[in-house]
């Protein structure tokens, strides 16, 4: 129905060039925009993924694909113990330990392992690559160049940051598309698009995705626990603290992506002059809260850039 609704479209748009009558050019117009929107929407249609070193990371990217409409059979996960995926399995994943295999049998490829073995399992897969590959590295601290220097030229490279969020499709994902075409730079986009939100940025700030982004899952899963570890001592049971704090925390979060407004102008909202709100901000600061949090994320990028 779709393409005889476009022939039509185009049959208007003939017509109207001949006839001059420009009535039903609208009609045309809304078919071929949604031609359009189609066409990228399907971009990912039938693309055959791998995902190489399915950890915790790359589970919860898989996990997200899927829930989001990607087919789970047109996905290898490749781990030495493949019993860890069981559940992705079920979900029609194939499951194997060879990366070559999953490299032969994909278009996409995704590195998920870790830094320090990224280097052998790229000699491993280098055969492997052809000019219709699209690979893209997971690995922080290793550079798009690095890469490169381990697989044939004219592969397409690009490298992402996303996070465990991405199990229920809420991450934040980084990305650095180097030299990769229009084409490709939009079907990575459109992937990680599938996990969550996307950003470009330069390769140089990476690192500091890494830690703001991946890393800051951790930092703000502990500020929950804390902040429900109160809600238990101020009486509390810990179910219901887990419940109102979890939902607190998402409920600031979307006050600042929603309104588009610093925090500190949400915070001057709720602290009244002599009221408990300001009691408590001012306690913590004593006790260092916001410059613990800075010196955490410091120390963190210091680690990740001496390696």
């Amino acid at each position: 129905d779709l393409i005889k609704h476009r022939k039509y479209g185009f049959f208007l748009y003939i017509k109207s060039l001949a006839t001059e009558d420009w009535t039903n050019f609208n009609f045309f117009i809304l078919i071929y925009f949604t031609f359009v929107e189609d066409k990228q929407s399907n971009m990912l249609e039938n693309k055959k993924i791998a995902l190489i070193g399915c950890g915790n990371l790359g589970t919860a990217i898989v996990k997200g694909l899927i829930s989001s409409g990607i087919n789970g059979q047109n996905i290898i996960a490749t781990r030495t113990n493949k019993q860890l995926l069981t559940e992705l399995e079920n979900q029609g994943v194939r499951l194997i330990s060879d990366n070559c295999f999953a490299v032969r049998n994909s278009e996409i490829i995704i590195l998920a392992v870790k830094p320090h073995n990224i280097e052998a399992v790229l000699k491993e897969i280098s055969a492997e690559l052809n000019e219709c590959h699209l690979l893209i590295s997971l690995a922080s601290a290793v550079s798009v160049a690095h890469i490169k220097s381990f697989i044939p030229a004219y592969t397409a490279v690009a490298r992402a940051m996303p996070n465990t969020a991405a199990d229920v499709t809420e991450s934040i994902t980084c990305l650095f598309t180097g030299n990769c075409d229009e084409r490709l730079k939009e079907m990575t986009k459109k992937l990680f698009d599938c996990i969550g939100e996307t950003v470009f940025i330069n390769e140089e700030l990476m690192n500091a995705a890494t830690i703001l982004g991946a890393c800051g899952i951790a930092y703000a899963l502990r500020f929950m626990r804390a902040m429900i570890q109160g809600g238990i001592q101020v009486g509390f049971d810990a179910k219901t603290a887990t419940a109102i704090a979890t939902q607190t925390v998402k409920g600031a979060a979307e006050l600042i992506i929603r309104n588009n407004e610093h925090p500190e102008k949400e915070i001057d909202k709720v602290t009244t002059p002599k009221g408990c709100t300001i009691v408590g901000l001012n306690e913590m600061e004593h006790s260092c809260f916001s410059s613990s949090l800075i010196k955490g994320i410091v120390a963190s990028y210091k680690a990740i850039e001496s390696n």
